[in-house]
């Protein structure tokens, strides 16, 4: 059963469109990546999903309602969440105060403590430090933490945008298993993400983006095998 669906969607900036007719379908508890070059629409198109962008054309459905215009904050109340490029911490608060503004919507609250074990669980070097700033953490633990924020707002699908950005190959390791377990654990996760060959190897399907549209789609083990895909994407 699809969970989210976004349906001949267009977005842009400004006069700029960015996303041309892309469509795109979660399955329930299924770890979905979609992955491609800089500047093909990725980011634009969870902008859009979120609600943080209205969509110029197109439709977007969660769990059989569509919700393309409502705003970001009914939708994280619904079980919808982004965790952004970038981080986005309070930089001056507490891991575990960062993590704690991640439940304050009326979904969230009743399972704060809950959620926090499951973020200590996935993420057992938070803990650790779970009385220090965040902005004393390494790029590493910061990505652990900004995602176990999106974790806290006690999510149905997780969007994760380029989650390996400028991180160690061993860090890069552990946050890509913790994806997948997040999955296995009953989280629907779509990951956006430009290191190919780790998303489609956790992945259980994908969409390649180029130019704003879906190139190609597939389980992701049949993509990683593709010809193309190989030679564009993975250098093979």
């Amino acid at each position: 059963m699809a969970v989210l669906e976004i349906r001949n969607l267009a977005s842009g900036y400004g006069e700029v469109q960015i996303l041309w007719d892309t469509t795109v379908s979660l399955q329930d508890k299924k770890l979905t990546c979609m992955v491609g070059g800089n500047g093909v629409g990725k980011t634009t198109m969870l902008r859009t999903v979120m609600g943080l962008l209205r969509p110029w054309s197109g439709s977007v459905w969660f769990e059989g309602k569509n919700v393309s215009r409502l705003p970001a904050y009914a939708k994280a109340e619904m079980g919808l969440t982004l965790v952004p490029e970038g981080r986005q911490l309070f930089t001056d608060m507490t891991v575990e105060e960062n993590l704690e503004m991640g439940a304050t919507n009326r979904r969230a609250r009743p399972k704060m403590r809950q959620n926090l074990e499951r973020v200590y669980e996935t993420f057992p070097r938070l803990k650790e430090r779970r009385v220090q700033k965040s902005g004393t953490l390494s790029g590493g633990e910061q990505q652990m933490l900004a995602v176990g924020r999106g974790i806290m707002s006690d999510p149905t699908v997780l969007m994760v945008d380029e989650l390996s950005l400028g991180l160690a190959p061993v860090l890069t390791l552990q946050l890509f298993e913790s994806m997948r377990k997040l999955c296995d654990a009953g989280i629907t996760v779509l990951l956006v993400e430009q290191n190919v060959h780790m998303a489609l190897a956790i992945s259980d399907y994908g969409y390649v983006l180029a130019e704003g549209k879906v190139e190609m789609e597939g389980p992701a083990k049949q993509l990683a095998k593709n010809e193309h895909v190989r030679t564009a994407y993975l250098g093979l």
